[in-house]
């Protein structure tokens, strides 16, 4: 297996379409057609990080944070990012990151955060836009049954819970097949009116090229036309952060202690208590100060993410209880996930959890 395989499976569950244009996901260092010994699995990529996968022979690194993040002008070892890239070249070890496309799937950093808290009815807390695109095409009447089938096996048609959805309005084609041109019907040269199907089926971007391949392969017609439109609309499951329900409203002091020992953290930042019961919960994996108004417009009882600032504290306005409980601590559990999805798909290899403790925040 190469590391381009193993990019693929990665892919597949969180594509890197969906990665923030701020970020540096995908392969960072190393051949994607190298053949791989064994995976290791991180939170971060570090020089201890790239030791341990020479120790247990795994020549991949799939991390979540990106170890080159703002670009590199030299390679001189002046700095810990340096001197793991060095490091990393100098024993053919690849390095992947898979960082905000992973923030952005439904099966992601936050749904680990909601599975952790037991939280039900999990719902995207920012859907992300400009992320859905339009086919529409136009149909034969006699081939409209293969050709939209085949779109739909393609991943096109999924809206939400529901798939196999389309929509079509007959109407009348024409054409004339000029010099050099091979009409499946009509003759060349012939004005042609044929009775045809516009039919039109939306799906997520990273899959246009096989949409596209897939309607050039089963289109009867020599000369294909169609169009590809991206929509405003926001995709239900693809998107930052995640808002649940606790099985029952607890307390928050109750609320504060068990988010202090999930996480596993040395101490939870936290706004003024509002003397409330806990209920519906919004998570955001890292730092999530950008997303409090949503929480607050989703009806959120607290909000759990990392990163907050003084400042950020004051938009609680007695609304909402916002909750600090750590960058790493907040998704550490990532790594699980990640090891869970390769494992279920590679199972010639070894996939290994990194047993390096990246965090660089300790608590006295």
């Amino acid at each position: 297996m190469t590391v381009q395989e193993v990019i693929q499976v990665l892919n597949a569950h969180a594509p890197l379409h969906y990665a923030e244009d701020f970020d540096n996901t995908g392969l960072l260092v190393g051949d994607a057609q190298m053949s791989i010994t064994g995976i290791l699995i991180t939170l971060d990529t570090l020089e201890a990080v790239v030791d341990e996968a020479i120790d247990k022979n795994c020549n991949l690194i799939v991390s979540f944070h990106p170890i080159i993040f703002s670009g590199l002008k030299k390679l001189t070892g002046q700095s810990y990012v340096e001197r793991t890239v060095q490091k990393a070249i100098k024993n053919d070890i690849a390095i992947f990151a898979i960082h905000t496309a992973l923030d952005n799937s439904w099966n992601g950093v936050n749904a680990m955060m909601c599975q952790k808290l037991k939280l039900s009815n999990k719902q995207i807390l920012l859907p992300k836009k400009q992320i859905i695109q339009k086919l529409t095409t136009f149909v034969p009447t006699d081939h409209i049954e293969t050709v939209r089938e085949a779109l739909f096996n393609a991943g096109a048609g999924n809206i939400g819970n529901y798939s196999h959805c389309s929509f079509s309005v007959s109407g009348t084609g024409s054409f004339k097949g000029e010099e050099g041109s091979q009409p499946t019907v009509g003759k060349q040269g012939e004005l042609r009116l044929e009775d045809e199907l516009q039919l039109g089926v939306t799906f997520p971007k990273h899959l246009q090229s096989n949409i596209i391949r897939t309607l050039f392969k089963t289109h009867p017609y020599e000369e294909v036309a169609y169009e590809v439109t991206t929509l405003e609309n926001t995709h239900q499951h693809i998107g930052m952060g995640m808002i649940g329900e606790l099985s029952t409203e607890i307390s928050e002091e109750n609320f504060l202690s068990q988010i202090k020992e999930t996480f596993q953290t040395g101490c939870v930042r936290h706004s003024a208590k509002r003397e409330k019961p806990i209920k519906k919960v919004a998570v955001l994996g890292g730092s999530g100060s950008f997303a409090i108004a949503a929480a607050k417009a989703n009806g959120a009882d607290a909000f759990v993410s990392s990163d907050l600032k003084y400042h950020d504290f004051f938009q609680a306005e007695n609304d909402i209880l916002l909750c600090d409980v750590g960058h790493y601590e907040s998704e550490q559990y990532t790594k699980d996930l990640l090891v869970d999805v390769l494992t279920k798909k590679i199972t010639n290899f070894a996939v290994v959890l990194s047993q390096t403790n990246t965090n660089p925040i300790s608590y006295f």
